[in-house]
């Protein structure tokens, strides 16, 4: 089918650290080169000659999205994803994605740039071709992107904290409105966790776990192991979460006179291994909500615009 003609297909990308994620779909952050054809094809991207293979291991935290290559081809893997499951394989699309919120304002039109660097592409994503031509793009602040839908729900004084694999994003908002003063970025996401983990398995008792393992325990609070690696794991993870609330209080947090909302992958840590007020904490599981939330401002600017020609 073919959309070149119609109004743009607006696809929203979280290019978090540990997963790409879009409205529909999310796939670790991670890309190998091969020099010719692999045998297994599943994930296999095909652009501009080379051959990548998709969802592989996880990307190191970059402070400029921009400068690592890698990015792109996954930006071209989410686009793919998302156009399978619309069954098209031309179109026209706008990009809605996002920063973290105190590197918007400084790295947003380079970012931009970046995501645009062709006006079209063509490559091959798991069998299917695919020809894409580049209506624009927008950059949004990661975190509140995640909640933009229900911004009603946020009478009072309320702290976003937004926990991905790379950094662990706060922002305060009043009335229903962000507050642009009270933004803050820390380079403190579950990865910080997992290397914390991984190293006090190793200190403790010799043993490497892999990272499938550590996860599952991190996401569910348990995992088919023994009980000694299980005891060491949450120890870990609950230190982890003491310095994320730690990090809240230096943010003036308070739970008696704000309400805290928590989104991101790692709001699952805090679930599982926090100490905190029920009451006034409450959690958002969507991994895709961000992306979601990207789609959602993106169609509103385009709406209070005029959208897009």
């Amino acid at each position: 089918m073919n959309y070149l003609n119609n109004k743009p297909i607006i696809i929203g990308i979280d290019h978090g650290y540990g997963n790409i994620k879009t409205a529909h779909t999310c796939f670790p952050t991670g890309v190998t080169a091969h020099d010719k054809e692999p045998t297994f094809k599943n994930d296999l991207l095909i652009y501009e000659g080379g051959y990548y293979t998709i969802g592989e291991g996880h990307k190191e935290f970059a402070a400029e999205k921009m400068m690592d290559g890698d990015y792109y081809l996954l930006t071209l893997a989410a686009i793919g994803r998302e156009l399978r499951i619309r069954h098209v394989t031309s179109a026209r699309v706008h990009i809605a994605a996002g920063l973290p919120l105190t590197w918007v304002s400084e790295q947003k039109d380079a970012f931009r740039a970046y995501l645009l660097q062709n006006d079209s592409v063509d490559f091959t994503f798991r069998g299917a071709n695919y020809h894409v031509e580049f209506a624009g793009a927008d950059i949004f602040p990661q975190g509140f992107a995640a909640v933009a839908g229900n911004l009603g729900q946020f009478r009072g004084t309320n702290m976003l904290c937004d926990i991905g694999n790379g950094t662990m994003n706060v922002m305060y908002i009043n009335k229903r409105r962000p507050v642009l003063s009270r933004c803050y970025t820390e380079k403190f996401g579950t990865h910080q966790c997992m290397l914390a983990v991984r190293e006090s398995v190793l200190r403790q008792f010799g043993k490497t776990l892999d990272d499938a393992t550590i996860e599952r325990v991190l996401r569910k609070g348990t995992a088919d192991i023994g009980e000694r690696y299980l005891t060491a794991i949450r120890e870990t993870a609950a230190e982890y979460v003491t310095g994320i609330f730690r990090r809240l209080r230096e943010h003036e947090y308070d739970p008696e006179l704000m309400r805290l909302h928590v989104v991101g992958g790692g709001s699952c840590l805090v679930r599982n291994f926090g100490e905190y007020e029920k009451g006034r904490v409450s959690f958002n599981d969507d991994i895709c909500a961000t992306a979601k939330g990207y789609e959602l401002l993106a169609e509103r600017r385009m709406k209070k615009t005029g959208g897009i020609v």
